[in-house]
């Protein structure tokens, strides 16, 4: 758990922005937490910036360090668009958010909702994302900041450097409607687990 100097730091990095340029995940980021989502499909490795989304990946992490994702299911898949978790138990149990809602960040971080990137799910507020994320399964810039028709996007905090078949895989499976949750995965994709390999 991060202690209160760390969240000043990190609310220090959210603030800043030199220069107000638009920053791509090609340039170099100091610091990286690796994460891996142990699946029941096979493993997925991400990469998170805090430097660029700071919040959002303390949010995200802390969640983490909690187990909450531990169990839970990949409750919404759309082809050629995302696959959605964080939120469902199986038979689409719904599971409290522990946490606050975090400020969406992302027109600070600037990072673009491409192909295998990790963004955080929300409703219509734009600052009312908790726990659920969702990986793009293709280059989705229409959730971006700049061309959301909101002005506030989708907040991108990272992206999948291994295991991206795994994604493709889950993608791929078939759906089905229940109740008011449509694209649901006819069979079940379980989170075993999520680990922290790289930590701030």
């Amino acid at each position: 758990m991060y202690g209160f100097f760390s969240l000043i730091l990190l609310i220090n990095l959210w603030s800043f922005n030199p220069g107000g340029k638009t920053k791509s995940m090609k340039e170099e980021t100091q610091n990286i937490i690796t994460v891996e989502i142990i699946t029941d499909r096979g493993n997925i490795i991400l990469e998170l910036y805090p430097d660029r989304a700071p919040l959002t990946v303390y949010n995200f992490v802390r969640y983490v360090k909690e187990d909450y994702y531990d169990g839970l299911i990949f409750h919404r898949v759309v082809k050629n668009f995302v696959i959605q978790g964080g939120g469902f138990q199986p038979g689409l149990v719904y599971k409290e958010p522990f946490f606050d809602p975090v400020v969406n960040e992302a027109a600070n971080s600037e990072l673009s909702n491409l192909r295998g990137t990790i963004a955080m799910a929300r409703t219509s507020d734009p600052n009312s994302a908790t726990s659920q994320f969702f990986i793009n399964t293709c280059d989705n810039d229409r959730l971006d900041w700049d061309k959301c028709s909101d002005r506030y996007g989708y907040c991108v905090f990272g992206k999948v450097t291994e295991g991206m078949y795994v994604v493709d895989e889950i993608e791929n499976l078939p759906v089905k409607t229940v109740g008011p949750y449509e694209n649901v995965p006819t069979v079940d994709v379980m989170i075993e687990d999520i680990i922290i390999h790289e930590d701030m």
